[in-house]
């Protein structure tokens, strides 16, 4: 296997693995520590090198859409900070041609992850419905983990050459 192959798997892993810890904590604790971000962002000058067919233009494009994006999500109190910052660095590993795919993967794994939430406790289900949505749904959607598992999916597929969808 040539170097520049083993730098991107090495890359992957460590991504993965960071992605999984953030992941985990925002499970746990609902949030998602801001070193795991700059971790994630830190790790973008390798793939950058090494990276499958990486435009640098491509990946700050995409950055920069999933920030404002996310940031307006952010001050109507949909999605956390931490949701934003994450979401906007790995961005940068998507890149602008993969970014539809990365969002399309985020927003059925979220779904899922509510969805399932849901089917944890049916009686605020029940208190949702007969309230006509008045009622909060309590904890939040952990979205660290459909940001893992979206970035996961979606580079794969780019180091691998074999699709996973």
């Amino acid at each position: 296997m040539p170097p520049i192959e083993i730098a991107r798997w090495a890359l992957l892993v460590v991504l993965t693995l960071i992605l999984g810890y953030a992941a985990a904590i925002d499970v746990k604790e609902r949030r998602i520590p801001n070193w795991t971000v700059l971790a994630v962002a830190g790790l973008f000058v390798g793939w950058a090198i090494a990276g499958p067919s990486v435009s640098l233009l491509g990946s700050l494009e995409a950055a920069l859409v999933m920030f404002l994006l996310t940031v307006g999500l952010y001050l109507m109190k949909v999605v956390g900070a931490g949701d934003s910052k994450l979401v906007s660095a790995v961005a940068l590993f998507v890149g602008i041609q993969h970014l539809p795919l990365f969002v399309l993967m985020m927003s059925l794994a979220g779904g899922a992850i509510a969805l399932f939430m849901l089917a944890l406790s049916p009686r605020r289900v029940l208190a949702i419905i007969q309230t006509r949505g008045q009622v909060g749904f309590g904890r939040s959607v952990p979205y660290g983990v459909a940001i893992a598992l979206a970035t996961v999916g979606t580079l794969v597929p780019q180091v691998t050459g074999i699709p996973l969808w």
